[in-house]
C-alpha cells in the first residue's frame, strides 16, 4: 500500500477537490498551443497485421528535430507530442518531426496512418503496463478495448489564457462542428460502419462518468470539482506496479466518504483525474481531446481552426453564435458529419472566421491556403474527410 506522506496526506474533504480543481484553471498569461498526434502504423505488404512496437522503436530516428516526445499507445499507435509554443513554431517543429518519422517508418516498409479508428484490424493490446492491465479489466469488451488499442486521435492543448472561462466554454461549444468538421474514422473490419466518427462512437459507449462532457453552470472548478467527485473509481494504485480494479461503481465522493480501504490521498485525487477522459480537460491549460486523427499532411489544419476558434475573441464570437443551436449535437455530428446541414452550415461560418483570424494569429499564407482547401473540399460540400477515406488512400 502507498504509504503516507507529508505530500500524500489524507483528504479532510470536499473542499481539497474544489481546491484542485481551481489549481486546474489557473489563468495564464500567453496563447501557446501544443498538439499530441496519434497514429496507426501500418506494414505495407500485410495491412490486416499488427506491427510490433518494438519494429516501429527500431525504424525511428534517434532524434527528432523538431524534439517531439515520442510514446506508444497500448494497441500500438504511436504519438508525438509536440512542444508547445506559438502557433508557427509549433506547427514547423511538429511538421518537422512528422516528416521524419513518416520517411524513417516508409524505408522499413511501414506506413503512418492518420485515421480515428483502425479500419481493419481488431483491437489487440502491446503494451501490459499495470496501469493498462487496470483499465483493460474495468472498461472491458469490446469498447474498452477499441478505445485502448484501435483508436487515434489530435488532442489540441491550449494555454487557458487570462479568462479561462470562456476559453473552457467555447472548447465545449464548438466540439460537435469540429467533431463533424474532421470527422475521419468511417470504417471498421473492413466495411463502412454507419458512422462518420467511429472513434467517437467507441467513446459513447464507455463509462459516461468518465467520457461524457463537464456540465457546465458558469463556474468552470467547480463544474470540474463536481466531475470529479461523480466520476466512478477506475482503479487504486496499492503501490508502483499494482493497481486494483474498482467494479463496485463507487464514485470518489464514496471514497472521500468513507467507502475504500484507506483514505484518499491527494496523489490519488490528482491520479484519479487522469483516469477521466471528458471532450475537454483542464489540466492548468485546456485539454481538447474530441478530434478524430488525421493524414499526415493535414492534421496542421486541424490544429489550426480549432486554436483560432477557441483563442481569438473576434473569432470565436462569430463561431459562437452559428454553434449555439448545436451545442448538444455530439451523436449527430459523429453519425453524419458535415453532411448534418445544420452543423455544416456553421461550420462554413466558422471556418471563415478562422481564415479571417489566422493571419492576425501568425500563421503564413501557405497555412492560410491549406485551411481554405481543406474548407472548399470539405466544408462547402458537407463531405467530411471520413466520405472519402478508403484504405488505400490512407495508406
Amino acid at each position: 500500500m502507498i504509504g503516507v506522506t507529508a505530500e500524500s496526506a489524507p483528504l479532510r474533504d470536499a473542499s481539497e477537490v474544489a481546491d484542485f480543481a481551481r489549481n486546474s484553471f489557473r489563468p495564464s498569461a500567453g496563447d501557446r498551443v501544443g498538439v499530441e498526434l496519434e497514429f496507426l502504423v501500418f506494414d505495407r505488404t500485410d495491412v490486416t497485421g499488427q506491427v510490433p512496437v518494438s519494429r516501429v522503436e527500431r525504424a525511428l530516428p534517434a532524434q527528432l528535430p523538431g524534439g517531439s516526445k515520442v510514446t506508444f499507445e497500448p494497441g500500438g499507435q504511436l504519438e508525438l507530442s509536440g512542444p508547445a509554443g506559438s502557433l508557427p513554431l509549433m506547427l514547423t517543429a511538429l511538421a518537422a518531426d512528422v516528416a521524419a518519422v513518416r520517411d524513417a517508418l516508409d524505408a522499413e516498409g511501414l506506413a503512418l496512418a492518420g485515421v480515428g479508428l483502425d479500419p481493419v484490424r481488431p483491437a489487440r493490446r502491446q503494451l501490459t503496463l499495470p496501469r493498462y492491465d487496470a483499465m483493460a479489466e474495468f472498461l472491458g469488451r469490446p469498447y474498452g478495448a477499441l478505445m485502448m488499442c484501435s483508436t487515434a486521435s489530435i488532442q489540441v492543448n491550449l494555454d487557458l489564457g487570462d479568462r479561462p472561462a470562456p476559453r473552457w466554454e467555447r472548447a465545449h461549444a464548438l466540439g460537435p462542428m469540429l467533431l463533424a468538421a474532421f470527422a475521419n474514422s468511417p470504417l471498421s473490419d473492413g466495411r463502412p460502419s454507419g458512422w462518420m466518427s467511429g472513434r467517437q462512437a467507441v467513446w459513447d459507449n464507455l463509462d459516461p462518468t468518465r467520457t461524457a462532457p463537464v456540465p457546465r453552470t458558469g463556474d468552470p472548478a467547480a463544474d470540474w470539482a463536481e466531475y470529479l467527485l461523480d466520476a466512478r473509481l477506475m482503479l487504486v494504485r496499492e503501490d508502483d506496479d499494482h493497481y486494483r480494479t474498482i467494479r463496485d461503481g463507487s464514485t470518489f465522493r464514496d471514497w472521500l466518504a468513507g467507502g475504500g480501504p484507506r483514505r484518499p490521498t491527494a496523489e490519488d485525487l490528482a491520479y484519479h483525474a487522469t483516469t477521466v477522459f471528458p471532450p475537454v480537460r483542464p489540466r492548468g491549460w485546456l485539454e481538447i481531446r474530441y478530434l478524430d486523427a488525421q493524414h499526415p499532411s493535414a492534421w496542421p489544419v486541424c490544429a489550426a481552426v480549432t486554436y483560432a476558434l477557441v483563442t481569438d475573441d473576434r473569432a470565436a464570437d462569430t463561431a459562437m453564435a452559428a454553434v449555439e443551436p448545436h451545442r448538444q449535437a455530439w451523436e449527430a455530428a459523429a453519425r453524419c458529419g458535415l453532411a448534418d446541414p445544420r452543423i455544416g452550415r456553421a461550420a462554413e461560418t466558422c471556418f471563415r472566421a478562422a481564415l479571417e483570424a489566422l493571419p492576425r494569429l501568425g500563421a503564413d499564407a501557405a497555412l492560410v491556403g491549406a485551411v481554405a482547401a481543406f474548407a472548399d473540399r470539405h466544408v462547402t460540400t458537407g463531405r467530411s474527410p471520413a466520405a472519402d477515406l478508403t484504405l488505400e488512400g490512407l495508406l
